[in-house]
């Protein structure tokens, strides 16, 4: 009985719905960019990958941040932004320099974010792991005690924790759009 009342407010429902979004379809109504009033950034990158060739597309991660950051609207200065990356993963093999010449243009793109303050930090557990030591490393790498120790650490400091996904695209955003 109940159910037998509730199937015509339900259709009535969704009927003022579907009639609103026709309506607002065809009024040219569209979406609306927001202008978020975002601060100052506290950001730790946990990068811990299953292939050192996905280093690159990970390192986009950082991009995202920073690029809209740095332009206007917001304009701050690269030395606002505080972030550091815990490298942990098969990729910490783009790090050691005897690989230079295999991952140089990754090598080169942290370079560089380095040198607008982007610290990397690779897991001394892991670089023992691959037979790796300290000065292995860049010049612009810190190894640390433990990626995981690390990572709660720069958490209990305030820091946001961003994890990349990296994901095999199979699919040309041409193609699905």
């Amino acid at each position: 009985m109940l159910l037998r009342n509730f199937v015509p407010h339900l259709v009535a429902t969704l009927a003022t719905c579907v009639a609103m979004s026709t309506a607002l379809a065809e009024s040219g109504e569209q979406a609306q960019l927001e202008p978020t009033p975002y601060t100052e950034q506290k950001v730790v990158f946990d990068f811990y990958l299953d292939d050192p060739q996905k280093m690159a597309s990970a390192l986009y991660w950082i991009r995202s941040l920073m690029n809209p950051l740095v332009e206007d609207p917001y304009g701050f200065a690269p030395e606002f932004l505080d972030l550091k990356v815990v490298v942990h993963g098969t990729e910490i093999v783009t790090l050691a320099r005897h690989n230079y010449d295999k991952y140089s243009d990754v090598v080169e793109r942290m370079r560089y974010y380095a040198q607008l303050g982007v610290e990397f930090r690779v897991c001394g557990l892991a670089a023992g792991d691959y037979g790796y030591r300290v000065e292995d490393f860049h010049e612009f790498v810190q190894v640390v005690p433990s990626a995981i120790t690390e990572l709660a650490h720069w958490q209990l400091q305030g820091y946001a924790l961003i994890t990349p996904q990296v994901l095999l695209r199979t699919h040309a955003i041409e193609d699905i759009r």
